[in-house]
């Protein structure tokens, strides 16, 4: 199993910190760096400024917002980002959220799995650098009766074929996913229900276009802290804004993936209350909703041997890369988390 880091959003703040904590991670031999957008900073100006400013480590989208960019645009990012990094690009893609999607974008929130299928299928057929020739339900190109022509990508990427990797947490994405990405992109995973609820979808999809599990990128991320497993629910409750604003506040009460998704490892009653109050207002009282068990198996709390036990089932379930976000409110605690995470790795005997 490998190491990634997760930046999340750039511009908070942190931005220093942020490229220090990935050259640490690439001086530490950590595989992929990945950074985030949603309405603010968008990934791929940071991708580029961080890969311009390692060695080795793999740089990621996680993610590019399918509603943000038409897929030629993105495959025209994905073969320059390739190609200055010297073949260290990975694009991660997902549609985001029907707020975001519909509210920042001005696009229509349906039919994400079909726009997903298309989306992929164009990028890929982009960076064949063949004419691009598209007919779908979403997207025809180049449009019929006027003077669009079949147009190719004068970019050369470093590689024939990028990593690419599609945010899932629903069973019909996941299938999906398993069936025309490289790899999935994870969160709030738990390892003890990883197999229910991901991996056997992931297997489906891949069973359906004639593929194993056999290098297909299991990928999630994780909060790190690190301290002594007497200390791990003061821990633990460090998370619970944030795992109140992705089970309560993401999404709609209607259409909420993270909410369901704990529904799925067994919290039907406290999802809907967490999920109940953060919308009426209530973000302290969804935090404190929040079950110590549910934070503590879908981050990695408490010392090395701790985490590193965590790792150990992480692996046995299935992920291939463990993408870690180490917290700390200064950039020594963060480096420190990422060093932790390093040596848990070692004492695993997962390096």
């Amino acid at each position: 199993m490998q190491l990634g880091i997760n930046l999340g959003y750039w511009g908070a703040g942190m931005d220093g910190d942020n490229l220090a904590v990935a050259q640490e991670a690439d001086r530490l031999g950590y595989a992929v760096c990945w950074a985030a957008e949603a309405y603010g900073s968008d990934a791929a100006t940071v991708l580029s400024w961080v890969a311009a400013q390692t060695e080795r480590i793999d740089v990621g989208s996680a993610i590019f917002q399918i509603p943000a960019r038409q897929p030629a645009m993105t495959a025209m990012t994905a073969a320059t980002l390739d190609s200055l990094s010297g073949g260290r690009f990975r694009l991660g893609l997902g549609v985001s959220g029907p707020q975001v999607s519909e509210g920042w974008y001005g696009v229509k929130f349906d039919k994400p799995l079909a726009r997903t299928r298309e989306y992929v299928e164009i990028v890929r057929r982009a960076m064949t650098r063949e004419r691009l020739t598209y007919e779908g339900e979403h997207w025809t190109l180049p449009l019929p009766g006027g003077p669009g022509k079949p147009i190719k990508l004068t970019v050369h990427p470093q590689r024939e074929h990028i990593p690419l990797y599609i945010a899932a947490i629903g069973p019909k994405n996941l299938e999906q996913t398993g069936e025309i990405a490289d790899g999935a992109l994870l969160i709030f995973p738990s390892a003890e229900h990883l197999e229910e609820t991901t991996i056997t979808h992931l297997r489906a999809g891949r069973e359906k276009a004639g593929l194993t599990l056999d290098g297909f990128d299991v990928c999630p991320t994780l909060p790190l802290a690190v301290g002594d497993d007497t200390d791990v629910p003061r821990l633990a409750d460090t998370f619970r804004l944030y795992t109140a604003l992705y089970v309560g506040g993401m999404g709609s009460a209607k259409q909420n993936f993270y909410n369901k998704l704990a529904q799925r490892m067994g919290y039907e009653k406290e999802a809907a209350e967490i999920q109940r109050k953060y919308l009426s207002g209530d973000k302290q009282g969804a935090a404190a909703a929040i079950p110590h068990d549910l934070i503590d198996k879908t981050t990695l709390l408490g010392s090395v041997d701790r985490i590193a036990d965590r790792m150990k089932a992480y692996a046995a379930a299935g992920v291939t890369t463990l993408n870690l976000a180490p917290a700390g409110f200064t950039l020594e605690e963060r480096i420190a988390s990422l060093r932790a995470g390093s040596e848990a790795l070692e004492r695993a005997g997962l390096a």
